[in-house]
Order: structure tokens, then C-alpha cells, then sequence
């Protein structure tokens, strides 16, 4: 029997690094852009083709390489940033494995031209599926400049695999952001397709945050500095109130590298509670400063994950930090314990003499003969009550005037009735619990509320709805918690979920629209500009024929932005910015189903964007409208994302309950 263990082909290990390395054309952007900043690059331009997968080109002004270090670059676990096991517990660089250019040039087209400033020709060097094609000198300019071809040629199984261009183009988006943020020394250009997208300029952080996100961004910032000995914390971090509930703007950075800690996240979380609206997250870009000795990033192929030492600590310090800065912005209400409340009370000398308080008054003032001008203050003399007695009141002239015009009152008394002798007996015939029973209401059929009769029954003083002048009869609903609807049925009651049962019926309005291309548009009164970032900007532009479709009146206004000028006619009362914003956020988070159809995803986005919210208080003609529309749909018991809508609380187990 012959052996069975043999060794892999070069080809065939690096198509399977490749699978850990290079997931999609994002992964190789991030590769070779990080090559281009650990040259030392101050500018580095990248260009695009049908999101990445034609063509991916980035361009450097790093050092460049030799001709041997050209060649060595695309072996496997060829690198310049270790040279033994100790340097792998301070690493500073961003790339370190050796792995990435053999893994690109095992499943694409691949040329390198590098030239260092130092010679005098670069070298141009050919790779396809890991084979060698050319290798020669080459007039070029100092630094780098990688272009990779036809992305997964040679495996069209993972080709097959790969999402739409708008997709593709978002994720490469969100890799660009981690990195330009991470380095803003460093100038930034991205073309798609030979559109500018981003065109970065070497700027602080502050100002590179506003040129990724918009200018509104600036508002919205609040700085963080905080200095120990286990790390130091720099960045910024979001007002509750611009809080958004989809993600995005949340950046961990541990010198200089993007990282993902759920364990830190929640620390922010916590630090924001009870201050944040429902179901929304606060934007955050916050910088780590460790020592490389303490922490970990040699435990995933894409060093995203990083170990620490004592994560317990620094959870700590990122909830101290940012409570701090929320109270120095008065976001959180706080007590200054520095601070003097006390009254000034000034402190009287022992010389000081101390006098009554004088009134000036008139003495002589008769308000019977006075004139209705008189004022009984004028006089120049002082009254001091304090000094006033009886017999000073008695010597007054004008209440001597006073007591001789008053007459002498009479006093008249209210005959004493008589009390009967027998009075004990009015009390005996008559006992004081049948007097209060016999004065409560008897509850029969005849005076109970109609509102508590049957449904058919109209509710008293609620008014009718009008259907082509013919009076309809008005159904019973409660409304509990200003999140629910209530209603009496044969069976029990039915409980429906007011935004739920909303979410139904306009999903199932849109996709008509959508398939009948039919929307109507509700103009607004004056139209609204709407600023987006590149990766909505770019979504937006994918999407537009659809969401004209549902009804939205909205056309580019320059670069990056949109103006709105009418919404869907079916949303009422609603902000034309939020509104959209929501409809992309919902979009990007449903297309994480991979069932769900372009026109679907678009219908259930808006639905959701624009339901009515909970802790809404509905009229009865509201509630009447919703059940009514809400049955009407094909599939009323449930939401587009599956979740019940109604829920019917049988009599039997009510009775059961009073058992």
C-alpha cells in the first residue's frame, strides 16, 4: 500500500491561505494598503474597477523595492516585519505574516511595479495563479504600484460566491474607513468605476473624521483624553441625541489598528445608559495607546481580534472616560460638589445700631370722605406699629370719627330648636347599611355603557365614520399602553400590535408600487438636501429607480447629495431626511438575508422606516383603520420579518383565570 501523507503544491497551499486571507476584493485592499503604509507612504491612491473585481490598483510613494525584494514578496511567509518569535510581542507594523501577496497572486493577475529612490530603473514583475510570467527592469516611479486582476479567475466557485458591485463597493468603503481614520497623516485617494469617491488630504483626526462623514459631524463630536498607566484613551465620541440605529461610526483603534471588542462595546453602552433613544447607537472613534507586550494580534488571519492583558481594567477606564466627557458637555446631568450654594448673609458689626422698619402712612386717612385718587401714603409722617397701643388707637381722631357715625350692632340669635323627647326612636326603624344599599345603582342589562355591550353596538359619544354619507357603525377598541389594540371577538379578545400591524400593511402597499410602478409622490413644502456618506451615497445611487417607485421625489444635488422633494403619499408626518436615512439603514441590515429580493428588501426597508411608532396615542378612527387595512392584506398575522402581529386571548382561559 503506498504512502498516503504527501506535501501540498506551492499553488495549491496558497489558494488555501487565500481562503483565510482574501474573502472578497475588500480583503485585498486592506492587504496591499497596509503593505503601502508600512513602506512609509505620505499618499497612496487606489482605483477601481466593477467594485474590485476587474481590477484593483493601489498606488504609493513608500519606499519601494529591490529587485530580489520583489521577487521574495509574493513566497509564502516572506516578510520584512520579524525576524524571530520575540518580535511577534511588539509588533507596531500593520502587516507581519508574509501571507497576503501570495495569497492575491495565487487567485489573480497580478503586476507589481517598485522602483527605490535610490536606483535607477524599478522592476516590473508579472504573477498569474502563483506562476511566474516576467520579470524585468522597468522605468517607473519611486514607491509601489500593485495592480491585481480578475479576481478569483482561477477558483469561479468562490467567484460565484461574490456579492453585487454595490455590495462589494460598500464593503471595500468600510475597509477604506478603518484605515484612513487610523492614519490621517497619510493622503487618500479612491476611484470607482473613474469616479472620485474620496479624496483625503493629510489633515489631524478631528478634520479627517469631518472629510469621511460630512461636515455635520463636526457638531456631534465630543473629545475623550484620558492618561494611565494601563493605557491611554484619545478620540471622540458622539451626542445621544445624533445617535443612529444602525451601525457604522463605531471605531476601536489600538495603535493604529482597527480591532473589534464586544467586550469594550458594551463598556460605551453602559457609559450612555438611560441617556440614549430606543434602539440606537452612539458614534465612537477612540484610539488605544498599549504596550505591544500587553496585548495579542496574532489570533486571526485578518488581525481584527485582539487580546489584553487586564480587559477588566481598561473597561473601567473607557467608562469613566466617556461619563466624564458626557458631564463636562452637560449630556448627563451631574452635582458640583465645589461649588459655594451657601446665601450671603452679611454679618452686622456691634456698633451697628439697629433700627424697626418705618412705613410712612397717613393717620388721618378716612377712606369714607377720601377722594378715589387719594393716596393714603403721601403723608409725611412715620407709623411704627411696633410702637402702637391701645391707647394710642382710642386718641386716633379718625377712629374716634369712626365710632361715633357707627351704629350700635345689633345682635340677633337663631331661635334654639328643641329636641324632641323621643328623638332615639327616629333612629331605630332604619339601619345605616340598607340606607347606603339602597342607595347604590342596581347593574342590570338595561344601564350598563354601551362600550361594554357587544361589538355591533356603536360607543357612545365617539364619532362615526362617514363612507359616501352613509353612517357606519363604530367597533369597540382600547387602546393599552399606547402599544396595543384591543378588541372584543366571539372567541375571546384580540390583542394587535399597533407598529407591527402598520409594518404589514405598508410593506404590502409598497411592493404594488414597486410592481406597478405606481407610487405617488406628497410634495414637501420646501425641499430638504440631504448629505450622505460614500457608502450610502453609492447604495442610494444603486437603488434610486426603486425608490422613485415607492413614491419619493428625490434627484442628485451635487456630490454625495440628494434633494428630497416629495415622500410617499401613504407616510404621514414624517422628516424627509430621517426618513431616507432609516430606509438605508434598514436596507443594508436586511440584506444580510440572502433570500430577500432587491424590490422586497426596498418594501420592508420603508415599512419599517416609516410605521407608526409605539407610545402613540391612536383616535378610534385610527385603530379602525388599521384593523380594517390590516385584514385586507394577503398575510395579516404576520410582519415581513415573520414576528405575529394579532393574538387572541380566549374567553376560556379568562375564565379560567377567575376560577
Amino acid at each position: 500500500m503506498s504512502d498516503l501523507i504527501q506535501i501540498l503544491p506551492d499553488n495549491v497551499a496558497n489558494q488555501i491561505a487565500a481562503g483565510e486571507v482574501v474573502q472578497r476584493p475588500a480583503s485585498v485592499v486592506k492587504e496591499l494598503v497596509e503593505n503601502a503604509i508600512d513602506a512609509g507612504a505620505g499618499s497612496i491612491k487606489i482605483n477601481l474597477k466593477d467594485a474590485g473585481k476587474t481590477l484593483i490598483q493601489v498606488i504609493d510613494n513608500g519606499c519601494g523595492m529591490s529587485v530580489t525584494d520583489a521577487r521574495l514578496a509574493f513566497e509564502r511567509h516572506a516578510t520584512s516585519k520579524i525576524r524571530k518569535a520575540g518580535d511577534l510581542f511588539g509588533i507596531r507594523t500593520m502587516g507581519f505574516r508574509g501571507e497576503a501577496l501570495a495569497s492575491i497572486a495565487a487567485i489573480a493577475n497580478v503586476e507589481l511595479k517598485t522602483k527605490r529612490t535610490e536606483d535607477e530603473l524599478g522592476t516590473h514583475i508579472v504573477i498569474d495563479g502563483s506562476e511566474l510570467v516576467s520579470q524585468e527592469a522597468s522605468a517607473c516611479s519611486d514607491g509601489s504600484n500593485f495592480i491585481v486582476k480578475n479576481l478569483f479567475f482561477n477558483v469561479p466557485a468562490r467567484r460565484k460566491f461574490l456579492k453585487a458591485n454595490s455590495t462589494e463597493l460598500r464593503n471595500i468603503i468600510t475597509e477604506f474607513h478603518r484605515i484612513v481614520l487610523s492614519h490621517p497623516d497619510i493622503a487618500f485617494t479612491l476611484i470607482h468605476n473613474e469616479s472620485e469617491v474620496y479624496n483625503l488630504p493629510a489633515s489631524h483626526i478631528r478634520q479627517r473624521i469631518i472629510n469621511v462623514f460630512g461636515k455635520s459631524m463636526n457638531s456631534r463630536l465630543i473629545s475623550i483624553n484620558t492618561d494611565t498607566s494601563i493605557v491611554n484613551l484619545t478620540g471622540f465620541i458622539g451626542k445621544p441625541k445624533n445617535a443612529k440605529k444602525n451601525t457604522g461610526e463605531q471605531f476601536f483603534f489600538v495603535n493604529n489598528r482597527f480591532m473589534r471588542h464586544p467586550y469594550f462595546y458594551k463598556a460605551i453602552i453602559q457609559a450612555y445608559d438611560k441617556i440614549l433613544p430606543p434602539e440606537t447607537i452612539p458614534p465612537y472613534f477612540i484610539f488605544f495607546e498599549v504596550d505591544p507586550k500587553i496585548i495579542d494580534i496574532n489570533i486571526h488571519p485578518t488581525k481584527t481580534e485582539i487580546k489584553f492583558e487586564d480587559e477588566r481594567a481598561i473597561y473601567q477606564i473607557i467608562q469613566a472616560s466617556i461619563r466624564e466627557a458626557l458631564g463636562k458637555f452637560n449630556i448627563v446631568p451631574s452635582i458640583d460638589f465645589d461649588e459655594d450654594t451657601s446665601l450671603e448673609i452679611p454679618v452686622a458689626d456691634e456698633s451697628t445700631e439697629v433700627e424697626a422698619p418705618m412705613i410712612k402712612v397717613n393717620p388721618e386717612f378716612n377712606p369714607f370722605e377720601a377722594e378715589s385718587n387719594y393716596n393714603p401714603f403721601d403723608s409725611e409722617k412715620s407709623y411704627n406699629p411696633f410702637e402702637q397701643s391701645a391707647s394710642s388707637i382710642e386718641s386716633n381722631p379718625f377712629f374716634q370719627e369712626f365710632k361715633a357715625k357707627s351704629p350700635e350692632p345689633s345682635v340677633s340669635r337663631a331661635p334654639k330648636k328643641q329636641v324632641p323627647d323621643d328623638w332615639e326612636k327616629l333612629y331605630k326603624d332604619q339601619s345605616p347599611k340598607e340606607e347606603i344599599i339602597e342607595k347604590q345603582p342596581v347593574i342590570d342589562r338595561e344601564n350598563i355603557p354601551d362600550y361594554f355591550q357587544a361589538p355591533e353596538k356603536p360607543m357612545p359619544q365617539q364619532p362615526k365614520l362617514q363612507a359616501v354619507d352613509q353612517p357606519q357603525k363604530t367597533k369597540n377598541f382600547f387602546q393599552l399602553k399606547n402599544k396595543y389594540i384591543l378588541t372584543p371577538i366571539r372567541s375571546g379578545l384580540m390583542i394587535i400590535d399597533q407598529r407591527k400591524a402598520h409594518e404589514r400593511i405598508l410593506f404590502e402597499k409598497f411592493i404594488s408600487s414597486l410592481e406597478n410602478q405606481q407610487g405617488i409622490a406628497q410634495q414637501t413644502l420646501f425641499p430638504q438636501t440631504i448629505e450622505l456618506n460614500a457608502s450610502d451615497y453609492t447604495l442610494l445611487q444603486v437603488i434610486l429607480e426603486d425608490v422613485k417607485a415607492l413614491g419619493f421625489d428625490i434627484r442628485e444635488f451635487g456630490k454625495k447629495t440628494f434633494v428630497i422633494n416629495g415622500t410617499p403619499a401613504d407616510i404621514q408626518n414624517c422628516d424627509p431626511k430621517e426618513l431616507l436615512e432609516n430606509l438605508l439603514a434598514n436596507y443594508k441590515t436586511n440584506q444580510l438575508d440572502v433570500k430577500l429580493k432587491v424590490r422586497e428588501n426596498l418594501a420592508k426597508s420603508l415599512a419599517k422606516a416609516s410605521a407608526v411608532n409605539y407610545g402613540k396615542s391612536l383616535t378610534n378612527e385610527e385603530m379602525s383603520s388599521i384593523i380594517d387595512q390590516l385584514f385586507a392584506c394577503n398575510v395579516p398575522n404576520f410582519t415581513p420579518d415573520g414576528k405575529p402581529v394579532i393574538s387572541v386571548l380566549e374567553t376560556q382561559e379568562l375564565e379560567n383565570r377567575f376560577k
